[in-house]
C-alpha cells in the first residue's frame, strides 16, 4: 500500500493533522451508515470541484482541499477526444485526465471520479459530443438501446483508462468513488416508465465494471442499491439517504452560481456557505463536496446554457485566475479543521439532537470511550440568542452553527469569521516597451468577413432548416442567404407602407443585412433564448438579398430532452407592410446555406495568412471584422486578462488558443444588487447580486502559460463592431487586506494544537493578516481601530469609541512582514470604552519584496 497524509498544500491544518491521521492509497473502500471506510476506518470527508478542463495545468495548483478534488469525464465534441489528447499528437495540456488524476495523487488527495456522461456543468451540451445526437434511432438518458451502449462505451472506457494506470484505491491509486449519471431524479419523470429501468441499467453496468470502488448517484432517491444516493444544493443537512446502510453524502454544495450574459453576477456569503457545512456535518453528515472550489474559465466554446459567461468564477473560495478569494477560503478552512478536530467522535457514534428552544438545536456525538463533540446551532434568521448547553452559556448570533469539538469550548462559530479578507481587483498595464495603455498592441491589421454565402460548400434547401441539425455545432454561424425579385406592386407595398422583414427564431442571436448592408439584429437570453424581430427595409426594384446570420451562444445543457432544444431560424420570414396587413412568406423558399465563417475556414485565428491588410486607417465599429495584432505580455507573475472595452461581440485568440467568447456590450439590468448581502436566511442565486447596470463580463482571462516571451499574437471576431485599439491589459491583484475580530470571537484554531489544555483556555481571540504571497510584506497600515469599529474591508469607518493606540500598535505588529498576530483585548490597546464588548478592524496593504529587504524572515511578531 501506498501510505499519504490527509492534507492539501495550502491548507496548513492538514498538514499538522497529518501526522497523526495517515491514510494509505491501496486501502479497500466500503462503506456503513456513518460514512465510507477506507482501509477499515471511516472517514470524514471534504472535497472540492475542479474541472480540469476549465483550468491550466499551471493556474491552479492542486490545492485548497481536504482530501479529494473532483474530476468531471466531460468530452469535447469528438470522440473521447479529451481522454486521448495525451496519447494523440494534439496538445494535451488541461483535457488530459489521466494526468489530472495523477497529479491529485501526488499531493497526497483521494479523488472522486464524476464519470456521468451526462455532466450538465453549464457546459456545452451538458458535456455530450455533439455526433451522439445523430446516431439513428438514439433517445438520451432513457431506456434507450443506441444510447446505452453509447453509455457503456464511455463509461468503460474510462475506468479501463483509470485501471491500466493502477489509480483505483484498490490498486494503489487515489480514486475511492465513482459516480455514474448526474441530477436525473430532477427531471426523470419527463421520461416516464422508462427511467427507472434506465437507472437500473445503468446501476448493474457501472457495478459490473469492477472499480473496486462505491458508486454514487446525485439526486436520484431511487437509485437502486449497492448505488449510494446523494444530495446536491445550497443546504443539504435534512437530506436523508434512501437507505439505513448508507452514508450521508453532500456531492455538490453550491458555493456560489454561474453567471450568464445580460444578467447580474450572483455572490454567496461566507458565512452562509459556512453555516450549511456546518450544519451538515452537524446533522449526520460524513461527505462534503463543493461545487465549485475553483470554477476557471470556459475558455473556447465550451460554455452551454446557452448565454453562460466564459468566465465559470462560481464566487469560489479560488477564483477564475486561481487566487485565494478571501474570506471564504480561511473561513471554510476554518470551518473545515473544526469539524476535523470532531472527527474522531463523528466517524464513532451517531449524533443525539434536542432542542434548546425556537429554532436552537444542540447536537452530540459521544462515545462511552470518552470522546465528545457538539454543535450548537440557530437557524433563526433574526435574532441572535444566548444559550445554556451542559451549565454553560453561549452566544449564537442568528443563522449560525458554533462546533464544540471537546463539548466544552468554541473552536468556531460560521457568523464569526477569523480569515483574513481581500479586495481583489484589476490593474490596467502596459506592455513593457510601451508608456500608454494604447501602445500595448502594436500593428493592427484586417480582414473583412464576407456577408451571405462565400464558400464552395455551401448549399441550397427548401425551407428554413435548424441550425443544430445543420452545423452540428462546428459553429456558433450558420448563414441562411436568400434572393427575392420584387417588381413594385406587392400588396405589401400598396398604401406607401413601408417594408418590414419580419423574422423568427429559436434563437440564440441574429444580424439581418439587405443587399449587405447591415439593417437589424436581435438576440435571446438565459431565460428565452428566442429571437423575433421586424426590421424596416427598403426594397428596391430588382433583386433583392437578404442574408440571415444566425448564432449560438452555448448549447442547452439541462433539463429534460434537453439536447433536442434547437437553435436558428426556424421561422416565419416574412416581408409586411407597415401599415396594411398583406404579408408575403419567404419561409418555404430556396435558402442557401453556409456552415461557419469565411475567416473559419481559412483558419483565421491562427494569425496565419497572406490577406491581412494593414492600412494607417483601421476600420472600427463595423460588423463582421477580423481583426490582428501583436503584444509584448505584461510583466510580473499575476494572472492575466484582457479588458474588451470598447467591443460588441465576438470570440478572441491568444497565439492560436481560444480565451472564449467575449461580450462587454451585454450590460446587467439595474436592478436586484446590493453593496452588502446579508448573510441569514436560506440563499438563493437572486439574493446576493453585483455588476447591475455594468457589463456581465469585462475582463477576460488569458493564461499566462499561453503567453510566450516577446511578441505574441491575439486575433479578434467581431460580429457587432467595435473599437479595438480600447483594448487593454490589466493584471488581477490583490488590493487591500482586511480583518475584522471582536473580543467575543474564538480564539484561533491554531491553539488546538496546544496540548496543555490550561495554556489554551488562556488563548484570547486573535486578529491576523496574511499578504497573499510568499513575497509580499505588510508596507501600510490603512485603518486600524479598536473599539466599536463599523463597515466593510475597504470602507471601514470609527465608531462611538476608538483607541487612540491602535494604529500605532498595528504598525509596530505588522509593517515590513508577510504576516502578523494581535491579541483583541483591552491589554494590548487599553480600554476607550469600559463595559461594551470591543473589536480591532484593520485594513493593510502589502508590496512586493526587494531581494535587498529584510523581512525579518518571514516570521510572525505577535502582541
Amino acid at each position: 500500500m501506498i501510505c499519504g497524509t490527509v492534507a492539501a498544500a495550502a491548507l496548513d491544518l492538514l498538514l499538522i493533522l497529518a501526522a497523526a491521521t495517515p491514510f494509505c492509497f491501496g486501502a479497500n473502500v466500503t462503506y456503513d451508515h456513518r460514512g465510507l471506510v477506507i482501509g477499515g476506518r471511516r472517514r470524514v470527508l471534504i472535497s472540492g470541484s475542479i474541472h480540469y478542463m476549465r483550468s491550466t495545468p499551471q493556474s491552479v495548483d492542486v490545492a485548497g482541499f481536504d482530501t479529494k478534488i473532483e474530476g468531471w469525464g466531460i468530452g469535447c465534441g469528438s470522440n473521447f477526444c479529451f481522454l486521448e489528447s495525451a496519447r494523440t499528437n494534439s496538445r494535451p495540456g488541461r483535457k488530459d485526465l489521466v494526468k489530472f488524476v495523477k497529479l491529485v495523487g501526488e499531493a497526497g488527495l483521494m479523488v472522486h471520479l464524476r464519470i456521468g456522461p451526462y455532466a450538465c456543468a453549464e457546459w456545452n451540451y451538458g458535456g455530450f459530443p455533439m455526433w451522439l445526437h445523430f446516431i439513428p434511432g438514439i433517445v438520451m438518458r432513457t431506456d434507450n438501446e443506441p444510447f446505452k451502449a453509447e453509455m457503456k462505451r464511455f463509461t468503460a472506457k474510462i475506468v479501463n483508462m483509470m485501471k491500466e494506470e493502477n489509480l483505483y484505491a484498490s490498486q494503489g491509486g487515489p480514486i475511492i468513488l465513482s459516480q455514474i449519471e448526474n441530477e436525473y431524479g430532477n427531471i426523470d419523470s419527463a421520461y416516464g416508465k422508462s427511467a427507472q429501468t434506465y437507472i437500473s441499467w445503468a446501476a448493474s453496468m457501472a457495478v459490473s465494471l469492477d472499480t473496486g470502488v462505491p458508486w454514487v448517484m446525485c439526486q436520484q432517491s431511487d437509485a437502486p442499491n449497492p448505488i449510494i444516493n446523494a444530495c446536491n444544493g445550497f443546504y443539504c443537512d435534512q437530506f436523508t439517504p434512501n437507505a439505513n446502510n448508507k452514508p450521508k453524502m453532500w456531492t455538490e454544495n453550491w458555493s456560489g452560481w454561474f453567471s450568464s450574459f445580460g444578467d447580474p453576477v450572483p455572490r454567496r456569503p461566507a458565512a452562509d456557505t459556512a453555516f450549511s457545512t456546518a450544519r451538515f456535518y452537524q446533522l449526520g453528515g460524513s461527505f462534503l463536496n463543493y461545487y465549485m472550489y475553483h470554477g476557471g474559465t470556459n475558455f473556447g466554446r465550451t460554455s452551454g446554457g446557452p448565454f453562460i459567461t466564459t468566465s465559470y468564477d462560481y464566487d469560489a473560495p479560488i477564483d477564475e485566475y486561481g487566487l485565494l478569494r478571501q474570506p471564504k477560503w480561511g473561513h471554510l478552512k476554518d470551518v473545515h479543521s473544526a469539524v476535523k478536530l470532531c472527527e474522531e467522535a463523528l466517524v464513532a457514534t451517531d449524533p443525539t439532537t434536542t432542542s434548546l428552544g425556537p429554532k436552537l438545536e444542540a447536537t452530540v456525538y459521544k462515545t462511552k470511550s470518552g470522546l465528545c463533540a457538539a454543535f450548537l446551532a440557530n437557524v433563526d434568521d433574526q435574532s441572535d440568542v444566548t444559550v445554556n448547553f451542559s451549565g454553560n452559556s453561549y452566544h449564537l448570533p442568528a443563522w449560525s452553527v458554533s462546533i464544540l469539538p471537546d463539548c466544552k469550548t468554541v473552536a468556531i462559530n460560521t457568523a464569526k469569521i477569523n480569515s483574513v479578507a481581500t479586495i481583489s481587483k484589476f490593474v490596467r498595464q502596459l506592455s513593457p516597451k510601451d508608456t500608454t495603455v494604447e501602445d500595448a498592441f502594436s500593428g493592427w491589421s484586417w480582414i473583412n468577413e464576407p456577408v451571405g454565402i462565400s464558400s464552395n460548400s455551401a448549399f441550397t434547401k427548401l425551407g428554413l432548416q435548424e441550425q443544430i441539425n445543420t452545423t452540428a455545432d462546428k459553429s456558433d454561424y450558420l448563414w441562411y442567404s436568400l434572393s427575392t425579385t420584387i417588381k413594385g406592386d406587392e400588396p405589401f407595398l400598396q398604401d406607401g407602407s413601408r417594408t418590414v422583414l419580419h423574422v423568427s427564431s429559436l434563437g440564440h442571436g441574429l444580424y439581418a443585412f439587405h443587399n449587405g448592408q447591415l439593417v437589424g439584429s436581435a438576440k435571446g437570453n438565459y431565460s428565452d433564448p428566442s429571437v423575433s424581430v421586424d426590421i424596416p427595409i427598403n426594397l428596391v426594384s430588382g433583386e433583392n438579398k437578404i442574408d440571415l446570420l444566425s448564432l449560438t451562444v452555448g448549447l442547452q445543457n439541462y433539463g429534460a430532452f434537453y439536447d433536442t432544444k434547437g437553435a436558428g431560424v426556424t421561422g416565419p420570414v416574412q416581408l409586411k407592410g407597415s401599415h396594411n396587413q398583406a404579408t408575403v412568406d419567404l419561409s418555404s423558399k430556396l435558402w442557401t446555406y453556409q456552415i461557419g465563417l469565411r475567416g473559419e475556414e481559412l483558419g483565421l485565428f491562427t494569425g496565419s495568412s497572406s490577406e491581412w491588410i494593414m492600412q494607417p486607417t483601421l476600420p472600427k465599429n463595423q460588423p463582421l471584422v477580423w481583426y490582428k495584432t501583436t503584444f509584448e505580455a505584461p510583466t510580473g507573475s499575476s494572472p492575466v486578462a484582457i479588458d474588451f472595452s470598447g467591443m460588441g461581440k465576438g470570440q478572441a485568440w491568444i497565439n492560436g488558443q481560444s480565451i472564449g467568447r467575449y461580450w462587454p456590450r451585454r450590460v446587467a439590468s439595474n436592478a436586484g444588487c446590493t453593496e452588502s448581502c446579508n448573510y441569514r436566511g436560506s440563499f438563493s442565486p437572486s439574493r446576493c447580486m453585483k455588476n447591475c447596470g455594468q457589463p456581465t463580463q469585462q475582463f477576460y482571462h488569458v493564461p499566462r502559460s499561453w503567453l510566450q516571451p516577446g511578441s505574441n499574437t491575439m486575433v479578434l471576431f467581431e460580429e457587432m463592431g467595435g473599437d479595438p485599439t480600447q483594448i487593454s491589459f490589466a493584471t488581477r491583484e490583490t488590493g487591500s487586506i482586511c480583518s475584522h475580530i471582536s473580543e467575543t470571537h474564538p480564539i484561533p484554531l491554531s491553539t488546538w494544537m496546544i496540548s496543555d489544555e490550561e495554556m489554551r483556555k488562556q488563548a484570547q481571540p486573535t486578529l491576523s493578516l496574511d499578504c497573499p504571497l510568499d513575497n509580499q510584506v505588510i508596507s501600510e497600515i490603512l485603518f486600524a481601530s479598536f473599539g466599536t469599529p463599523q463597515g466593510a474591508c475597504g470602507s471601514f469607518s470609527h465608531g462611538e469609541c476608538s483607541s487612540k493606540e491602535a494604529l500605532s500598535t498595528v504598525e509596530k505588529a505588522c509593517i515590513g512582514l508577510r504576516s502578523c498576530s494581535i491579541i483583541v483585548s483591552a491589554d494590548t490597546f487599553g480600554d476607550p470604552c469600559g463595559g461594551i464588548a470591543k473589536s480591532l478592524a484593520v485594513e493593510a496593504s502589502c508590496k512586493w519584496l526587494d531581494p535587498h529587504e529584510d523581512a525579518y524572515g518571514g516570521s510572525i511578531r505577535s502582541l
